[in-house]
């Protein structure tokens, strides 16, 4: 293992409020790390060597059925395993990447990744290819498209990247009071418009959206935010008539208020964001490696294998840190 990254998830598992696995099990579910035992068949199979620098997905899918047959792989019902969600109990253990070495089961998803980039910007493949699956392939945004993304985190700003390497036009990003630094990236990195939602008693982000847009609204609207409700009724209403609206913020469950009507009424089309898949994450690796982007803003915090409470901590800005955006675990940092 090379790197991990934090992810806003792994808060809230570490929180309690989501999660199903009740034993103990090792976390870190983007995995980043060199080749250091193989076969020669899965070698052969995965187009791979010892001394290669690879990226895992979370499933570990059975590869076998119809779904993972026809390439919907994220939806196979016979998968048993996961990395950083797999208990210690099913051998030989090593399933999550907050440790020294990881287990390549023979079902897992893999992706070569450029040695030459430094470990804290390639373990920012998963928050990439979250931004590039949940803006560009769901949210299908395009030349010229007007983007809202709600919420500025890691996979807040990868989808500003994303989009703009899409060729969106504009882009509007919201946050908290205490993200005006993830606010400032977004504008180094190309946002067009940034809201602070709760300044000044609380920002009316709909009406903000429709003075920005000259009433139309935005095209395509992305909720990254996690537990709150209102932002998925804020990204109803702030799109325009036909638009599409994605979801992908978790909200651990909760009883989250929803009308309909405005869906219907505005016929909108409502997409649900599960994970990233293996196409999102060949498109985030080759961004990731074109260097088009400076993704070094993004990268905040490295933390050694024994301090991972402490990383989780800082990126939910639990620490006199708050300065957190991309965090990440390195079991040997230099």
């Amino acid at each position: 293992m090379e790197a991990n990254g934090i992810c806003g998830s792994d808060v809230e598992i570490f929180r309690g409020h989501i999660g199903m696995n009740k034993g103990p099990f090792i976390p870190g579910h983007e995995p980043m790390g060199i080749i250091e035992e193989i076969g020669d068949r899965a070698a052969e199979r995965w187009g791979v060597q010892v001394g290669d620098r690879v990226a895992l997905e979370v499933i570990v899918p059975c590869r076998a059925c119809g779904d993972c047959l026809t390439g919907n792989y994220q939806a196979c019902r016979f998968r048993k395993y996961g990395h950083g969600v797999t208990g210690i109990d099913v051998e030989p253990s090593l399933w999550g990447g907050f440790a020294e070495y990881l287990y390549l089961s023979p079902n897992s998803i893999l992706h070569k990744i450029d040695k030459t980039i430094p470990a804290e910007i390639a373990a920012m493949y998963n928050p990439l290819g979250a931004g590039v699956r949940w803006a560009v392939d769901l949210g299908e945004v395009g030349l010229g498209d007007s983007l809202l993304v709600l919420g500025a985190g890691q996979r807040g700003l990868a989808a500003l990247i994303a989009a703009k390497a899409a060729g969106a036009g504009t882009i509007i990003v919201t946050g908290l009071q205490r993200d005006e630094h993830k606010l400032a990236v977004a504008r180094e990195l190309g946002a067009d418009h940034t809201l602070v939602v709760d300044a000044d008693g609380g920002l009316d982000v709909v009406a903000a959206v429709q003075e920005l847009t000259d009433g139309r609204g935005v095209d395509v609207a992305l909720d990254v935010t996690p537990m709150a409700g209102q932002p998925i009724t804020d990204a109803l209403l702030s799109t325009r008539f036909g638009g599409r609206v994605v979801l992908a913020g978790l909200k651990g469950h909760r009883e989250i208020p929803l009308v309909t009507d405005v869906i219907v009424n505005r016929a909108l089309t409502v997409k649900g964001a599960f994970g990233v898949d293996a196409t999102a994450n060949e498109k985030a690796i080759a961004l990731l490696e074109s260097g088009r982007f400076p993704l070094e803003k993004l990268h905040t915090h490295t933390f050694g294998l024994d301090q991972v409470d402490l990383a989780i901590e800082t990126l939910a800005g639990e620490t006199d840190d708050a300065g957190a955006i991309h965090v990440s675990v390195h079991p040997n940092p230099a």
